[in-house]
């Protein structure tokens, strides 16, 4: 079966704060190679590791894994909105085969999904509905989360099952590495934050541009340099992360989350969307990883990276 992986960083601020021309156009170049790989390899079924910021998953029910056997995008920022192919039986028998694997992974048939996923997609394939795909989230912001080990795991159990399917699958993950940006946390939170994070489904125009707006002040203030509460982006651990993905996956499993946030920031945990797409990589055999892109870019309040990586036989 033949197998392809793309992992790539994704951010809500492009076309609100962007860094500077050329930066931007680096960014689009390594982007537009990716997708031309995508267009080569043309998938028959993407599998899409994705995490949710507070837009399609509540508190008022956090799975660790879920994956979606319908799904929509709800078109935060400037990502796409609207309905993609999910294959909904190739999604249920996915969701059985990993369960069988003894991997705890929930199941949706209204699964909403926001920049993290569509953002992605339409990078690589130009749309939300160009092939047939099966969206996977991973609970990245919401504590407690899985560890990267079960993470790993759960790619290795999709992995399998998609080996399974005779099919042309192209493996996404899609996260940042370094940031974090104001993306609220409940503990501590007031009862309004609070409520918001526990069942804010369907927020208002209003409520949705301002929270766009708090996000694109923070970049400028972080880029500023007035941002004190938030982290740092961290170019050599996101480089040291890379390069386990690369060279030695298993190393991942020692990464504790109390380690990610204090070197990578609270939206590090992200990473576990490409450990998982590794994962179901390493599930075919070893395999051959490349480093396509790497840049800290504060404007974007992103470590950003784009890897792939195919079967080594």
């Amino acid at each position: 079966m033949p197998i392809h992986l793309e992992c790539l960083s994704h951010t809500p601020l492009h076309g609100y704060y962007d860094p500077a021309p050329e930066v931007v156009a680096e960014v689009e170049q390594v982007v537009a190679a990716a997708r031309e790989r995508v267009r080569r390899f043309d998938p028959e079924l993407v599998i899409v590791f994705a995490p949710d910021h507070y837009n399609g998953f509540f508190y008022d029910l956090m799975p660790p894994f879920c994956i979606g056997a319908a799904a929509t995008a709800v078109g935060d920022f400037k990502s796409l909105a609207g309905t993609l192919d999910v294959p909904s039986d190739v999604a249920r028998q996915m969701a059985e085969s990993v369960l069988a694997d003894d991997v705890d992974v929930a199941l949706s048939y209204r699964m909403e999904v926001d920049h993290g996923c569509a953002q992605a997609l339409e990078v690589l394939t130009g749309g939300l509905d160009r092939y047939p795909s099966i969206p996977v989230f991973i609970n990245s912001v919401a504590p407690p989360m899985a560890t990267l080990r079960r993470s790993r795991l759960l790619g290795q159990a999709v992995g399998r099952f998609a080996a399974r399917t005779g099919k042309r699958v192209l493996l996404v993950g899609s996260g940042g590495i370094s940031h974090e940006p104001p993306v609220p946390e409940l503990a501590g939170a007031n009862d309004e934050v609070a409520q918001r994070l526990i069942s804010g489904r369907n927020p208002t125009p209003e409520a949705r541009a301002q929270r766009q707006q708090r996000t694109v002040a923070a970049a400028r203030a972080f880029t500023a340099g007035d941002a004190p509460n938030m982290r740092a982006l961290n170019p050599e651990w996101d480089q040291a992360f890379l390069a386990r993905l690369k060279d030695d996956l298993l190393a991942v499993d020692g990464m504790t989350d109390s380690a990610i946030t204090r070197d990578g920031g609270r939206s590090a945990h992200e990473i576990r969307t490409w450990v998982a797409a590794f994962g179901a990589l390493a599930a075919s055999g070893p395999y051959d990883a490349h480093i396509d892109f790497y840049r800290a870019i504060p404007e974007w309040i992103a470590g950003f990276a784009v890897m792939h990586a195919q079967p080594s036989h």
